[in-house]
């Protein structure tokens, strides 16, 4: 494999046309750079200069190897620039992944704090749920996932998550279905309808049911936190809702109380530190907005 400071050596004394110019364009002494020019032609097997008079020339194979080299110089001169970019953070792409409620709070704050900090990362965002989230980590379709847990979940196998903020669960109901001052009964809603997600999703209601000590009746099921507080607000049934999604969109018809329950809203990302500059530069954005008062 040729060595790069003997091909730095050549592709100088073809800009400058001489050993003594390459010499001092590179700062070595002028036996140095002789030495690096023996060097390479006894690698290459190639004739690279001819003397003429008291000065050298490079041969044609020489000229053609001076070329190549500029170029494999110049592709690594712009790969360490776009490198300490990276890590500096004057740019970066940072691929994220976030559940509807949180790309719908969350992450535009934190794309407001990165433009006014790091203005030169990009990031690309897909919406998904946990489930779906972490596939996408592990496949490497994604660097980074704004996800959420109940407490009682365990961690995925090779996902790493570090909690950023609690978002406590709400009953919501109609105006003429709203609870009393004071705690919240879940019993009380035993025979009432209820407003649930899908049925991978909705865990936390029936453990909350369960802890009242009835099991629900699903009148309806929509993932869709605005058809659910629609159905809601027509007298459909009640339903239990994160603080989030109440930020996202609240229906002006629906009474929120909260209850004595949280799910854990978290970044994810596959495997353990170190990350890239630019991941830790969102995860820090998304960490700050998520700490700021509603």
């Amino acid at each position: 494999m040729i060595d790069l400071r003997r091909l730095e050596a050549l592709v100088a004394v073809h800009r400058t046309g001489s050993v003594s110019a390459a010499a001092a364009q590179l700062h070595y002494g002028q036996p140095t750079i002789s030495h690096h020019l023996r060097r390479l032609e006894a690698e290459t097997g190639a004739v690279l200069l001819q003397r003429v008079g008291r000065g050298v020339r490079l041969t044609p194979e020489g000229e053609r190897l001076a070329r190549r080299g500029e170029e494999i110089l110049g592709l690594l001169a712009r790969a360490e620039a776009e490198l300490a970019a990276a890590t500096s953070l004057q740019s970066g792409r940072v691929r994220l992944a976030a559940f509807p409620s949180g790309a719908a709070t969350l992450v535009p704050d934190a794309l407001a704090l990165l433009a006014t900090r790091h203005p030169g990362i990009q990031l690309d965002l897909v919406e998904a749920e946990p489930p779906e989230a972490y596939e996408l980590l592990r496949a490497g379709e994604v660097d980074l996932a704004l996800t959420f847990a109940y407490p009682d979940q365990p961690e995925p196998d090779q996902i790493t998550s570090v909690p950023v903020v609690d978002d406590p669960l709400h009953l919501v109901t109609s105006a003429s279905a709203a609870p009393s001052e004071g705690a919240v009964d879940l019993g009380a809603y035993a025979q009432t309808g209820w407003i649930a997600g899908c049925e991978r999703c909705r865990r936390e209601l029936l453990s909350l049911c369960a802890d009242a000590g009835f099991t629900p009746a699903i009148a309806f099921a929509s993932d869709d936190y605005v058809a659910v507080q629609s159905l809601v607000a027509s007298g459909l049934g009640v339903t239990v809702l994160p603080g989030l999604a109440l930020r996202a969109h609240q229906h002006r018809d629906v009474v929120r109380r909260p209850l004595a329950a949280h799910r854990r809203v978290q970044l994810s990302t596959y495997g353990a530190p170190p990350r890239p500059a630019a991941v830790d530069a969102v995860a820090a954005a998304l960490t700050e907005v998520a700490g700021r008062p509603t």
